[in-house]
């Protein structure tokens, strides 16, 4: 068994690439408890400042591979689906309570569950071909957190829109839309999002890791209680050496020389 995805470090950024080209990277049961185990791991890593998730070959992830998932899951018994089911929303928690800015590189198609795990990450690149499809192979859009994450990228009636009716989004759509951040030719797309990778390597750590979780938290909030939500973790920064060193270093007129 060939490893679940490639995986290169090279001056804290982290690209972790899916690798079964011959399958669109379709994922394997093993293949979501790696992903899982490695996110999960990148909350106690200080080594890596970001990340960047993309597919080899023409394909970004075509979902849960239809032979050797799909066809297995169909005869298991409920608690083993469960089991599974557990698994691949685990995989989206781990993206998003690593601490670290995770960048998805779409670099072809995202289909199902390859397209929430686009989803899960903080921004998305993608490549003009990539498509990114919200099909599910006879079951509900509510996959893996798609109906949380989607709405809150597109907005409610056009995630209603893709979602009820399995749609599959071209790049320029998804660009309109707010779903993909940018839209980058295929033969520089993961180098561009590498190097938008590493300027979180020069950015305060703890106030990137900060924001990343406000982002979600406040969510679930209403205004008052996240004005105050923020008071608290902004005032916890500014006594961080980092604020001190901002300020430093804007009176010196230099590159502040933030804790790594």
């Amino acid at each position: 068994m060939t490893d679940p995805f490639l995986l290169d470090v090279l001056g804290g950024v982290a690209t972790l690439t899916l690798h079964r080209p011959e399958r669109l990277n379709a994922l394997l049961f093993e293949t979501y408890e790696g992903l899982r185990d490695y996110f999960t791991g990148l909350r106690k890593d200080r080594s890596i400042h970001a990340v960047v998730l993309t597919g080899a070959g023409r394909g970004f992830c075509s979902g849960g591979d239809v032979r050797d998932v799909i066809g297995k899951l169909v005869e298991k018994k409920p608690k083993e689906v469960r089991a599974f089911v557990t698994l691949t929303c685990d995989v989206v928690e781990a993206i998003r309570k690593a601490p670290q800015p995770v960048i998805a590189a779409i670099n072809g198609v995202a289909f199902g569950g390859g397209s929430v795990l686009a989803l899960a990450c903080d921004l998305r690149y993608a490549s003009p071909e990539a498509t990114i499809a919200f099909s599910f192979r006879g079951l509900s859009g509510a996959d893996m957190g798609a109906c949380w994450l989607l709405p809150r990228l597109v907005g409610l009636g056009r995630a209603s829109d893709w979602l009820l009716n399995g749609a599959t989004v071209g790049a320029e759509e998804a660009l309109a839309a707010g779903l993909v951040t940018r839209i980058i030719p295929s033969q520089v797309l993961v180098a561009e999002a590498k190097a938008a990778a590493r300027r979180f390597t020069d950015a305060p750590r703890e106030a990137t890791a900060r924001t990343k979780k406000m982002l979600d938290l406040e969510s679930s909030m209403g205004f008052d209680r996240a004005l105050r939500a923020e008071e608290r973790a902004q005032a916890a920064l500014m006594l961080k050496a980092d604020f001190r060193e901002a300020y430093r270093a804007f009176m010196e007129k230099r590159e502040p020389r933030f804790n790594r």
